[in-house]
């Protein structure tokens, strides 16, 4: 899929942030929850969709395949789903555009269908590996042939009945883990996979709230999932919380911009994704959890966030698996602590939408900061709560997170920071800028 035109920005600093906003819903919660609605017998509504480029690939490609899905004008989502087992064979081949986590978690569910996908994506989509799915769903059955390595476009042909397996996860990945979990929904016996780091547990959440059987044992292995295939699933009324991994942005630039205080409203805090929040407090930052509940499922609260001094901290390494996604922001608040803060821990961000950990190393050493390059994170002199210097121009290698941490870091600099391509930032959150404007008192 060819990518739009790039659409730079130059991104003034700020004089302060104040107000309330509410972030789109939870991408992870999004894909899930569509997925699980096209497998289940009947009708399911869900609320608070992410309407991102990334969901968006989700559900054109499980109507490709025979779920009926629709979306009312208050925002509501019906799917009408087909059942396990009763995906139909695509006419055309999945465009993915730059989703990772839509190619992934739907290679997993064709991998045990008797029915043949394509899946194609961007050039951002193309040069990521896929080998860590296509691995595991090979031994249940699968015959995926793939690009030099193990890259989109991808052929996958599904096997009916697949093997059940147990597997352990080489690499702590989500993705995979619920790849093989959503496997072995209509794969006969028990299908087990050992994750020896703990991840984000939406799949498992989520599943045994559509009624599969679904069993999680902590073990001197690590955490065993494991589940019962041939499930019948029910449809749901399902209201997704907001992304955290939204959220992380405004935390971060309220933190770092002086003056400011901003409440992000129904910010889902589920332990496995929270590992920014635990973080920024240990750097000290002034981070509230205001009517703290229970939405379907998954613990969330209202976050107050007011400028603080920040220190450095050496970040734990069991945090990574729950902020993985959100360490191009650590980074940023990093810039600005007083003190080298030395992250580490993430190798996993090198094959994310880009290399994240050599991208953002460019972008903040473009606008002034000192950082030193691990394999698998960075070190980052801090300025003590100045203003970095700014005036450098970002790359963001078609990579959402690179373009919306670069325009907050930007809040607090001397000189404006251009940023190459904001484009991307549709995959994921689509009304960023709108509420950018809305928090600084820009113009839109």
């Amino acid at each position: 899929m060819p990518h739009p035109q790039p659409s730079p920005l130059t991104v003034p600093a700020a004089s302060r942030l104040a107000g309330r906003i509410r972030v789109p819903g939870d991408k992870s919660i999004s894909h899930r929850a569509l997925m699980l609605a096209a497998l289940a017998v009947g009708e399911s509504r869900v609320e608070g969709l992410l309407e991102g480029e990334d969901v968006l690939a989700t559900a054109a490609a499980l109507r490709a395949m025979g779920a009926r899905i629709e979306r009312d004008a208050g925002g509501v989502w019906t799917i009408h789903g087909v059942g396990v087992g009763g995906l139909l064979q695509p006419a055309a081949a999945l465009e993915m555009g730059n989703s990772g986590t839509s190619t992934r978690l739907l290679m997993g569910l064709v991998a045990s269908h008797p029915i043949t996908a394509t899946f194609t994506g961007d050039a951002s989509l193309s040069a990521r590996p896929m080998e860590r799915v296509i691995t595991p769903l090979s031994r249940m059955g699968a015959d995926i042939t793939a690009s030099p390595g193990g890259r989109l476009p991808l052929m996958l042909r599904g096997l009916c009945p697949a093997v059940p397996i147990e597997y352990e996860l080489p690499v702590a990945s989500a993705q995979v883990k619920s790849a093989i979990l959503l496997a072995g929904l209509n794969t006969p016996g028990i299908t087990r996979v050992i994750e020896p780091v703990p991840t984000r547990d939406h799949s498992e959440r989520m599943l045994a709230g559509f009624g599969a059987q679904v069993e999680v044992e902590e073990t001197a292995r690590g955490r065993v999932i494991s589940i019962t295939g041939e499930a019948e699933l029910r449809p749901q009324r399902i209201v997704v919380p907001g992304d955290p991994s939204s959220a992380a942005f405004w935390l971060v630039a309220a933190s770092i911009v002086p003056g400011s205080d901003v409440v992000i409203e129904n910010v889902g805090l589920n332990p496995t994704r929270a590992g920014l929040v635990t973080a920024l407090r240990m750097m000290g930052a002034d981070i509230a959890e205001l009517d703290p509940r229970t939405v379907g499922g998954e613990p969330v609260a209202d976050l107050r966030v007011r400028h603080a001094a920040l220190s450095a901290i050496t970040v734990p390494h069991d945090l990574a698996p729950s902020m993985i996604d959100e360490y191009p922001a650590l980074f940023v608040a990093a810039a600005f602590a007083a003190g080298r803060t030395v992250a580490r821990g993430a190798d996993e961000l090198r094959v994310k939408e880009s290399d994240r950990i050599a991208a953002m190393r460019a972008a903040l050493e473009a606008n002034g900061v000192s950082v030193t390059e691990h394999d698998d994170g960075l070190s980052i002199d801090g300025t003590r709560g100045d203003a970095i210097p700014g005036g450098g121009s970002v790359a963001t290698h078609l990579d959402h997170r690179i373009a919306m941490s670069m325009t907050i870091a930007a809040l607090h600099a001397r000189a404006p920071v251009t940023i190459d391509d904001v484009s991307p930032v549709a995959t994921s959150y689509p009304v960023f800028f709108d509420q950018l404007a809305d928090l600084t008192g820009a113009s839109a």
